[in-house]
């Protein structure tokens, strides 16, 4: 049985950086800003509440009699339960003979082309431990993209406002920017075991420190992008981070609408039509908070029954990337013509440079990753150079098509001048043998 790690990691980074915002919060208001105070607590606040929906919805508590879990779910203190009790499921695992086990069965990753299927007996206490981890990974994507990431860009702009990195808010952004890039490495990890469900897959550190360094420069640059522009033009921020949002809020739900499927009923057996809806909005929520800062490893595809397509798409996976350094580019472009005096001292052309080669850092790491060190790239129908390659040549070829008509367009239009001097030269060079003509016959 595996150690719960990733239990105790997560549990670690949201008591920290719970604590580190509440105290920023009383530092904001024993300074007089209310309004800084307000935000702080909020973006602190909301993912607590959201985290303990999801362990109660996923460890099915409402169902099942046990007051005092939820009463202490009320009190936002449902991980550090749920933490204590892997742990001792942990602990006490194999000192009592379980009445039954499940079988599992898994293929093997192919070696020489043959994958073989192995069987596995599966006891309760792993089973429970098992449920845990998955409930405190899903827990973790929240907690990071609908309240670190906020709090990281909130910490980050007050301290462009204001001119100043205090102890607390750096002790907070480091704390914020680590949830995030945790967060988004456990999006990767289950979108992986989501997607290959039928295989053993085992995530080796050459994959998790690819996954690390990734996701650190992708929303490092990204956060930073944001802040600096909404420093300079702070109403068109609202435009930029609402266009996204809503783009990548609607998009599954406009795919759903396209592929006419029958509503998603097997969620959940107890959840009625309202609530399947709730549950389905929440998470494309979340999906449009994860696109904001970064790609998303896991598509929600709600036609699917599993609510997550299992295919992976190069296609759209390039097409996010360069549409994102675009994007990124151009929000650098308009800050660094409407920077104020405050940047004077600031080197802006070498901090542009910086932030987009940051980016582009990512954008290496994420192909290493997929190239080199993903668990299952032997099950790829392509490798991602070959994906990316015929990408761009979709794209060149798209181009192409483009810039033909005109040239065609322009040719014609070329023509005619052409065979007025074809005519003009041909005229000259009949006056010429004429003149010649006529002087030797006036010489004979």
């Amino acid at each position: 049985m595996k150690f719960p790690g990733s239990v105790l990691v997560s549990l670690v980074l949201f008591l920290s950086e719970t604590a580190a915002a509440v105290c920023l919060s009383a530092g904001y208001r024993a300074a007089g800003d209310r309004m800084w105070q307000v935000l702080t607590l909020f973006f602190a606040l909301l993912p607590c509440v959201l985290v303990q929906l999801s362990l109660v919805f996923i460890h099915r508590d409402v169902s099942r009699d046990r007051p005092l879990v939820l009463l202490l779910h009320l009190l936002q203190l449902g991980p550090l339960v749920r933490c204590v009790e892997a742990f001792y499921i942990y602990f006490h695992a194999g000192r009592v003979e379980e009445p039954y086990v499940s079988i599992t069965k898994k293929r093997q990753m192919p070696k020489d082309g043959y994958s073989e299927e192995i069987e596995k007996e599966v006891g309760q206490a792993e089973g429970k431990l098992c449920t845990h981890r998955s409930a405190f990974s899903r827990a973790s994507v929240i907690q990071a993209f609908l309240g670190s990431a906020p709090q990281l860009t909130l910490q980050l702009y007050i301290c462009v406002l204001q001119q100043e990195v205090t102890v607390a808010r750096s002790i907070c952004m480091v704390l914020s920017l680590l949830s995030i890039v945790y967060g988004a490495l456990r999006c990767n990890i289950l979108s992986i075991r989501i997607k290959y469900d039928d295989y053993d897959v085992r995530v080796k550190p050459a994959a998790y420190l690819c996954i690390f360094l990734w996701r650190s420069f992708e929303i490092a640059t990204r956060v930073t992008v944001l802040v600096l522009f909404g420093s300079v033009l702070r109403i068109w921020v609202f435009l930029v981070v609402l266009l996204n949002f809503l783009g990548f809020c609607l998009y599954p739900w406009v795919l759903f609408w396209l592929s006419k499927s029958p509503f998603p009923e097997n969620i959940e057996k107890e959840l009625s039509r309202v609530g399947t809806t709730i549950v389905l909005c929440l998470l494309t929520f979340l999906y449009a908070g994860i696109n904001m800062f970064c790609w998303s490893a896991v598509h929600v595809e709600l036609s699917d029954p599993d609510l997550i397509s299992k295919s992976q798409n190069w296609y759209l996976m390039t097409v996010y990337y360069i549409v994102r350094l675009m994007e990124n580019a151009f929000l650098l472009l308009m800050w660094y013509i409407y920077r104020t005096d405050f940047y004077l001292y600031v080197c802006a052309p070498m901090l542009v440079l910086q932030l987009l080669i940051g980016y582009c850092m990512g954008i290496f790491f994420m192909l290493v990753f997929y190239q080199f060190c993903h668990p299952c790239k032997k099950l790829f129908s392509s490798s991602v150079t070959e994906a990316f390659l015929s990408c761009f040549k979709l794209l060149y070829f798209i181009c192409q098509h483009h810039k033909s008509p005109l040239l065609t367009g322009k040719v014609a239009v070329k023509s005619p001048e052409n065979t007025d001097e074809a005519q003009g030269s041909s005229k000259t060079i009949d006056s010429q043998n004429r003149n010649i003509h006529q002087s030797v016959s006036s010489n004979a």
